[in-house]
């Protein structure tokens, strides 16, 4: 069905009313009817990342003239709630979705039924799969990102042997995928490498960071690089380590960027950490999301959105910048 149809007896209905209102109500009338609407929908409303997101995105769609509709799932992997906002956005005559999947091939059929129905659907941060089931893909290199720390935490071990704990985020969802492999190739190892002596998953989450660093050290209490898919899994891992009075022999590498996090490699819990942009994703969205509306040009393809290595102990030949920059440049509670 064509979105734009829905809009005429909207329109007819304006015109008849003009004929006994103002021409200020009218000029009001009008241009709200022909608002761009534009979905925006996260994994969850709690994480400081998606908040930023959104924050992002209500800023674009103000300076652009849009009305920003948005939904959050309830968790990360929540793909029901993620399916009904879809819906919802459809029905409310959204012209653009933009969306972070909670579950990247479980979301795909309700996006292909958006798309059939002319809306243009972006992803932002997390590709789906296969990455094509969405119109375009605005995001962080996560696997650049990934191999940032890889090569760093290489660097910084000097020629130790090492002995790595991988706490990732869950099994086959894209950004963890890429975010591990990428540390892997940075590193210098592959899949199944001895000197991996531990693999955890944590979704991302602090207290399932700490359980699963406490598991790493009771199988390998010898681990002297831990990779963490994010930040608030690196901070779990660090409470862990030190409970264990192991925090002073063990680097922790991480991503995501978020103040709280730079903050923790200020402070030298986290080594290094990849710093991603999720305000600029969303802003990007918004503007293509407006442009399609208006011009019926839509945006397809990858467009990269930035990853910056954060670091107040740079290594030679590994390009990096310090906690200040970090933390002029974070998302999150500053």
């Amino acid at each position: 069905m064509n979105l734009n149809s829905r809009r005429l007896p909207v329109a007819r209905k304006i015109v008849s009313m003009c004929v006994a209102a103002s021409a200020v109500w009218c000029a009001s009338a009008s241009q709200a009817a022909d608002q761009p609407v534009v979905g925006l929908i996260t994994k969850t409303d709690t994480n400081p990342f998606f908040v930023k997101m959104k924050q992002g995105a209500e800023a674009a769609a103000s300076k652009d003239g849009a009305k920003l509709v948005t939904a959050a799932g309830r968790f990360d992997g929540d793909n029901a709630s993620q399916v009904t906002a879809i819906e919802n956005m459809m029905t409310a005559g959204a012209k653009a979705i933009l969306i972070t999947p909670s579950d990247t091939k479980a979301i795909v059929p309700s996006i292909k039924k958006a798309r059939a129905a002319g809306v243009m659907v972006v992803a932002l941060d997390t590709p789906t799969d296969p990455q094509d089931a969405t119109d375009a893909l605005f995001a962080t290199d996560n696997f650049k990102a990934g191999v940032l720390i890889g090569k760093y935490a290489k660097a910084a071990l000097n020629g130790k042997p090492a002995k790595i704990a991988t706490l990732d985020l869950a099994p086959g969802v894209s950004v963890g995928v890429l975010r591990h492999n990428g540390f892997l190739e940075g590193f210098g190892v592959k899949e199944g490498d001895p000197s991996i002596v531990c693999s955890q998953d944590t979704r991302g989450d602090q207290s399932k960071g700490q359980t699963a660093m406490e598991n790493c050290l009771q199988k390998s209490p010898d681990i002297n690089v831990v990779y963490t898919i994010n930040e608030p899994a690196a901070a779990g891992a660090y409470r862990a380590l030190k409970a264990a009075g192991k925090d002073k022999g063990v680097m922790i590498v991480s991503i995501d960027g978020g103040c709280e996090g730079v903050r923790n490699v200020k402070a030298g819990s986290i080594a290094a950490t990849s710093q991603q942009y999720p305000l600029k994703m969303a802003a990007l969205g918004v503007t293509a999301g407006v442009d399609y509306a208006k011009t019926g040009k839509k945006v397809s393809g990858y467009q990269d959105t930035g990853v910056t290595l954060i670091t107040d102990k740079p290594m030679s030949g590994i390009d990096s910048k310090d906690t200040k920059f970090g933390l002029d440049n974070c998302w999150g509670n500053k």
